[in-house]
């Protein structure tokens, strides 16, 4: 205090002249801004949309992913990266399929996986060989030809996939269906759960539409015994593990009010509905949530509808 009230003005007073005594106070600002600075820009090294950004357990690199390629780099190096994966044929007509997302293991810093729009998983080992164009393993679903129509391979595609928090299993989800793979097994899932099944026959208008080309995100919540996806009309539904049970919520502004308990919403199908179910004619597909993410400790998820964010903390 001495320094401020020997100073008054940016003139240095005389300590003898001083006769009151001036104390710092903090003064309230109505309006806090908070801005995003760029620490370092990664260039130049992708053609297509960056799907995905992943960081490797070794806290130095990171990978990214668009469409037919999947790039390796350092942290350190801004202007250099190591192509690890790149399906891209010789003559585009010749192309098949597209990366649609890709994540390192939590814990083994040499392994990632990136899945395809045909639906499979593939896992790839970076000390086998510089580019990985060979797979370790490859998840894949036996396609059911009782199911199989036009739309099958379209649904089938993986819009996103997780580790969970030990490493030994992943969780997809497709555009019907959540699945959960044990990394010892690549021949089918040990579980699925339906998202929304009764959307299954509205696929044509969802087709015409666009809808069916939405890619949903899938989240792993509390120590891997759940799993939070999103769904339309604003919906999102959570899978206990534990119990085998599911519930689906609404991200509303209603539900978002303090101490509001969530309800569960429920949708049929047939001409006759009860009190609390809404017909799936009814549903708004212009209302949707693709983004979501559950804290990694606390019982809080966080889901994106539109251009709103919505918290919600369970007891």
């Amino acid at each position: 205090s001495s320094g401020i009230n020997a100073e008054y003005g940016g003139v240095q007073r005389d300590v003898q002249s001083i006769n009151t005594l001036r104390i710092p106070h903090l003064v309230p600002v109505n309006e806090i801004l908070v801005e995003a600075t760029t620490k370092k820009v990664y260039d130049k090294a992708h053609v297509y949309h960056i799907n995905s950004i992943s960081l490797n357990s070794d806290d130095e690199t990171y990978l990214s992913a668009d469409d037919l390629r999947i790039n390796l780099w350092h942290m350190e190096y801004t202007n250099v990266c190591y192509n690890i994966v790149d399906i891209k044929p010789v003559v585009m007509e010749d192309l098949t399929e597209v990366i649609t997302a890709a994540k390192f293991h939590p814990t083994h810093c040499n392994h990632f996986v990136y899945t395809s729009s045909k639906g499979t998983i593939r896992l790839c080992d970076m000390r086998a060989r510089a580019l990985c164009d060979q797979h370790s393993k490859l998840f894949e679903e036996p396609e059911d030809s009782t199911t199989k129509s036009f739309f099958s391979e379209i649904i089938s595609s993986v819009s996103d996939v997780k580790f969970s928090s030990c490493g030994r299993y992943m969780v997809s989800r497709d555009y019907l269906t959540v699945k959960l793979w044990d990394l010892n097994m690549d021949t089918r899932p040990v579980e699925t759960y339906n998202v929304h099944e009764y959307l299954r026959s509205k696929l044509c208008s969802l087709y015409e539409n666009d809808c069916i080309f939405d890619k949903f995100e899938v989240v792993w919540g509390g120590p891997s015994n759940s799993i939070l996806t999103g769904s339309y009309n604003n919906f999102f539904r959570v899978f206990d593990r534990n119990n085998s049970k599911d519930a689906c919520f609404e991200a509303s502004r209603e539900s978002a009010k303090p101490k509001t308990q969530l309800k569960h919403c429920k949708v049929s199908v047939g001409p006759k509905r009860r009190k609390d179910e809404i017909n799936v004619d009814l549903l708004d597909f212009s209302h949707k949530i693709l983004h979501a993410h559950w804290h990694p400790k606390d019982n809080v998820i966080a889901v994106a509808a539109t251009n709103n964010l919505y918290l919600f903390t369970g007891k």
